[in-house]
């Protein structure tokens, strides 16, 4: 039987020798994005690479796929996780494949964590034998939604995709970190992050008579400021609580005081328990400035995605990992950021870990994830791919996970 060193080094030549097509795959989904839930294309080009393989692929009702290799019976499962939609934001990267789909790109590095498992399972699947005989058995998700709220995490769980598996991982890019580095950290990693929407109804009118209106404009204004105010001072600091709005819509012309006015945002916040205690506050406290003007208030609070928290014996596998295909010198440390992930819903079954995949050119300009510009170099591609499969090897040994 082959050492896991062995095993490791073997994963790493078969993704070397696949990085054209990788590199190439990543460039198709790219050209080609698609938003929650819509996700059939990149779910096909997925499951034909592993069928290809010889692998059987279960689809998941309307998109995304999982698929089993190794041990049938394992003593221990190992998954690795990527998420498969784009964003509806318009590229401007001007690449050669930049998305052919209007409004709709991937902004977030999707495309690479899609490939990356995906070449990490074929690295997986020539060494499968080797996988039967140490007992283990590994399990690809490839989950659709994870920008939608609450996620699709939420549909792979109730398809069985964490069904008997011990251990996950995943990766995420991160622009601000350069190729070839791996941010790591124990404990959470992301925060919990909510939906709030702000629905505002009321008498309209002209705008030379406001006192004869409720003035909805000016209503959404005092919510716009105000509420992200008061919740400041009704909250732990500690807690690191940032409501943000993303969308304000209110009328059409100058002249006209509208009846109906919106604004949509993320609450954002670092731990569980101010996470618990969120939503019903938001609800009275938008209740409480709307109430002087007269107005009707509704609104819509989604629960969304709990804080990554990372578990240290995964996070030690990660290590091993990255050590072994990109150097002892490609771990660093990283911090907890305000961004969600509905990699969190799956950590609330099982342990595991997300690691910030450096996607940054070295020396190159640092980009901001969910914007149009994006660009990622694309050695972080083959990257992704060795570290996720040389993380099944380093968290199992003859005695069982690390």
């Amino acid at each position: 039987m082959p050492s896991i060193d062995d095993l490791i080094e073997r994963v790493v030549q078969t993704v070397e020798g696949r990085r054209d097509d990788l590199v190439q795959w990543r460039r198709t989904i790219h050209r080609h994005p698609e938003v929650s839930y819509q996700e059939h294309q990149t779910t096909a080009l997925v499951s034909q690479r592993m069928q290809e393989a010889g692998l059987v692929v279960r689809t998941l009702p309307g998109s995304g796929a999982t698929v089993d290799l190794g041990a049938a019976e394992p003593r221990v499962r190992i998954a690795l996780r990527a998420d498969l939609d784009a964003l509806p934001v318009d590229e401007m990267t001007g690449l050669p494949f930049a998305s052919r789909k209007p409004g709709v790109c991937h902004a977030c590095g999707h495309d690479v964590h899609t490939v990356g498992v995906l070449g990490a399972g074929l690295a997986l699947a020539a060494i499968e034998e080797e996988l039967v005989a140490l007992g283990v058995g590994v399990r690809l998700i490839f989950q659709p939604a994870e920008e939608s709220m609450p996620g699709g995490a939420h549909d792979v769980m109730a398809a069985g995709g964490l069904d008997g598996v011990d251990r996950l991982f995943a990766v995420h890019c991160d622009p601000s970190v350069d190729v070839g580095s791996i941010g790591l950290k124990v404990g959470p990693i992301t925060a919990a992050s909510d939906s709030v929407h702000v629905t505002l109804t009321g008498r309209g009118g002209h705008t030379s008579r406001p006192h004869l209106t409720q003035d909805i404009t000016y209503a959404l204004g005092k919510v716009i400021t105000d509420v992200p105010a008061a919740l400041s001072r009704r909250l732990d600091p500690r807690s690191g609580t940032a409501l943000v709005w993303g969308a304000v819509k209110a009328g059409s012309v100058a002249n006209v005081i509208p009846a109906r006015g919106e604004c949509v945002g993320t609450l954002r916040m670092l731990d569980s328990e101010t996470w618990d205690t969120a939503g019903p506050l938001i609800k009275e406290i938008v209740q409480g400035v709307v109430a002087p003007y007269g107005v009707t208030a509704e609104v819509r609070y989604v629960k969304g995605v709990p804080p990554v928290d990372n578990d240290a014996a995964t996070v030690s596998a990660f290590t091993a990992a990255a050590t072994a295909v990109a150097g002892p010198t490609s771990v660093v440390s990283t911090r907890q950021s305000l961004g969600g992930e509905d990699l969190g819903w799956y950590l609330t079954k099982v342990p595991g870990a997300m690691a910030r995949l450096g996607t940054r050119a070295p020396g190159g300009p640092t980009y901001e994830l969910h914007q149009g510009d994006l660009v990622v170099d694309e050695e972080a591609i083959g990257i992704a791919a060795k570290l996720l499969a040389a993380c099944v090897l380093t968290s199992v040994d003859p005695a069982g996970l690390v």
